[in-house]
């Protein structure tokens, strides 16, 4: 069947390696638009947070040994959420086309005469080194590098992979989903004429938080990833560049890496945290703990007839809230800062509300609040 050319229904988007932050702008874009949300298994939970609170979220995450659904499953899945007029994003780890067999569903969109987009991601053949502090190319031991599966299709007889070809090249090699392959993948190297002491690394959940890194010389990768406990998902790097990890590693020595922090504000307010905890090497989960809502009986607040000498606004959604309700009130806002009138605390209290919030004074939180009027009362 010809490719429609009608709007797009279907966005195969590259969710990048696990930094959410390597997600690409046009990615996110088709996240926010999405109907229904099917995504993997290594793609990062901040990413489903971009989806419309209405959008279908559906999980077909693959492990080595267990398939939520099998390939033809979730073909099948996309095209007919996709005939019942919803808009599709397949969020796939990586890129959608190394090794992600986004190939595959595209031709069965194809088939059934689906628009779609391909919307490419940062893959972990380049992205895991990185964070490792591998470079891929480097001017003085590697003027190409060369992406290989490491797990190849189930019930081919021999190897695709010229082994001989690939053992003599000069360059950086880049195996992927090859953990299990471990074994095979250095005797065929070796076997077929590389050094035994090439140096290599394998680089396990790279770019997230809990990434781990083990180098070694080819011959002894193998010991090593086993004493480290090391395994799937992890991407393996053989070439010189390997050794240079010594002297560029950077993501392990971030001040929060390895650690783990809950943020339990709002939803709506904890993108600014959580970003900056990441910034700093930390894995961020999201529990929000509270939902914002207005007040069921909010008529007092808004009367402006004097009854309240003040009105302690704490955090900034307190604030937030606090202005629309001055703003709609009878009574008029203050126009400068009076203690007395309104106060507020909490994180990023140097903003007394701009033009959001109300004109009020900004304290260093309603604690701080507290302590003075207690200091005052006793004539301190």
């Amino acid at each position: 069947m010809p490719h429609s050319t009608g709007e797009t229904r279907v966005y195969l988007v590259g969710a990048g390696p696990g930094d959410p932050g390597l997600l690409t702008l046009k990615g996110r874009a088709a996240i926010e638009r999405a109907d229904v949300l099917v995504y993997d298994r290594l793609v990062s939970p901040r990413l489903l947070g971009y989806a419309r609170p209405d959008c279908e979220l559906v999980y077909v995450g693959k492990t080595p040994d267990h398939h939520t659904l099998p390939q033809h499953k979730i073909n099948a899945l996309l095209v007919k959420k996709a005939l019942a007029g919803n808009v599709v994003v397949r969020l796939k780890g990586g890129d959608p086309f190394v090794f992600g067999r986004g190939g595959e569903e595209a031709e069965e969109l194809r088939d059934h005469g689906l628009p779609y987009e391909v919307v490419p991601g940062v893959t972990s053949a380049i992205a895991a080194p990185a964070y490792a502090g591998i470079p891929v190319t480097h001017r003085d031991a590697a003027s190409s590098f060369t992406v290989i599966t490491g797990h190849e299709r189930d019930g081919k007889g021999t190897s695709a992979i010229p082994w001989g070809q690939v053992a003599r090249l000069k360059g950086t090699l880049v195996f992927l989903m090859g953990m299990e392959n471990l074994p095979r993948i250095v005797d065929n190297l070796v076997g077929h004429g590389m050094d035994p002491a090439t140096p290599a690394a394998v680089v396990r959940y790279g770019t997230w938080p809990m990434q781990r890194t083990v180098c070694a010389p080819l011959a002894s990768l193998e010991e090593r990833v086993g004493e480290e406990g090391i395994e799937n998902p992890a991407v393996i790097v053989v070439g010189q560049v390997a050794a240079l990890r010594g002297r560029l590693s950077w993501a392990e020595r971030k001040p929060l890496f390895g650690k783990t922090v809950v943020v339990t504000r709002a939803r709506h307010q904890a993108s600014a945290l959580a970003s900056s905890l990441e910034e700093r090497g930390a894995q961020v989960l999201e529990f929000p703990a509270i939902e914002i809502a207005p007040p069921d009986r909010p008529a007092p607040a808004r009367r402006g007839d004097g009854r309240y000498r003040g009105v302690p606004l704490g955090r900034v959604h307190e604030r937030e809230r606090g202005g629309r309700l001055l703003r709609r009130g009878r009574g008029p806002a203050p126009r400068r800062p009076l203690p007395g009138r309104s106060r507020g605390g909490g994180h990023r209290h140097g903003n007394p509300g701009g033009a959001r919030g109300p004109r009020h004074h900004a304290g260093p939180g309603c604690a701080g609040v507290l302590r003075r009027g207690s200091r005052r009362a006793a004539g301190g």
